[in-house]
C-alpha cells in the first residue's frame, strides 16, 4: 500500500519518519490527519489497557527500524539471553544492523532506502561486500560505498542531504571520502526516538 507507513505512524499516534522528506514536509499525514487511521480513527478515544499500552509502544519500536514481527521477536530473544540490560541489548542490536547504520549517518533519507541501498549492493565492509541488511557491525568496523556506485544518480543527489546531516554520535561519518567507523557501541539515550524500553521487555515477558 502506498501510504502504509504514513498508517503506521497515525497509529502510533507520533512521526516514525519512515519515508524521509515527507516527513519533514506539510504532506506528512501526522500534519494533516493527527488521529488514528480507519474510519472511525477520529473517534478511537477510549483509554488503552496495560496490554494494549505495551502492544503499541512494541510495534512503535518495531515499526521505527523496519523489522518484522517474527525478527524482531528473535532480536529479542537474544538480547534477553545476554548478561547486560535487556532493553538495552535489544537497543544495540537494532541499531547496529547495516541499514540503520547507513541511516543514522544522514547517507540516506529513511531506513527504507537503506535496506533498498544495501540490497543494491552500495557498500562493503573492511573491503568485504556486504548486501544484507540485517548485517550486524561492530567497534572498529570501516564501511565504504564501492567504487562503481560512487557516481550513481542516487549517491549524487544523497550528497545534498550530507550537508545538513547529523550522524549518530556513535559513528564517525567522513562526508568526503563517504565512509563511515563504528567508534563504539550505541546505547539506549543515543537512538533517534523517544521508546519506552521498559514497556517493550515487559510486553514480551508476559
Amino acid at each position: 500500500m502506498k501510504n502504509a507507513k504514513c498508517r503506521q505512524c497515525r497509529s502510533a499516534g507520533e512521526k516514525l519518519f519512515l519515508k524521509g522528506d515527507r516527513c519533514f514536509s506539510v504532506k506528512c499525514s501526522i500534519i494533516k490527519r493527527n488521529y488514528g487511521p480507519g474510519l472511525h480513527g477520529q473517534a478511537r478515544k477510549r483509554m488503552p489497557s496495560e496490554y494494549g499500552v505495551r502492544l503499541k509502544e512494541k510495534q512503535k519500536m518495531r515499526r521505527i527500524y523496519n523489522i518484522s514481527e517474527k525478527q524482531f521477536r528473535k532480536y529479542f530473544r537474544k538480547a534477553n539471553q545476554k548478561q547486560e540490560n535487556t532493553g538495552s541489548a535489544l537497543v544495540q542490536i537494532l541499531e547496529t544492523r547495516l541499514d540503520n547504520v547507513i541511516f543514522r549517518s544522514g547517507l540516506a533519507k529513511s531506513r527504507s532506502q537503506a535496506r533498498q541501498m544495501t540490497t543494491h549492493s552500495f557498500f562493503k565492509i573492511n573491503n568485504r561486500k556486504i548486501d544484507i541488511p540485517s548485517f550486524s557491525v561492530k567497534p572498529g568496523d570501516l564501511i565504504e560505498i564501492k567504487q562503481n556506485k560512487k557516481n550513481t544518480v542516487l549517491i549524487q543527489d544523497l550528497k545534498e542531504n550530507l550537508k545538513s546531516a547529523k550522524p549518530a554520535s556513535w559513528l564517525n561519518f567522513d562526508k568526503k571520502q563517504l565512509n563511515i567507523k563504528i567508534l563504539n557501541l550505541p546505547i539506549p539515550e543515543q537512538i533517534d526516538h523517544k521508546v519506552n524500553l521498559q514497556l517493550v521487555v515487559e510486553y514480551y515477558s508476559k
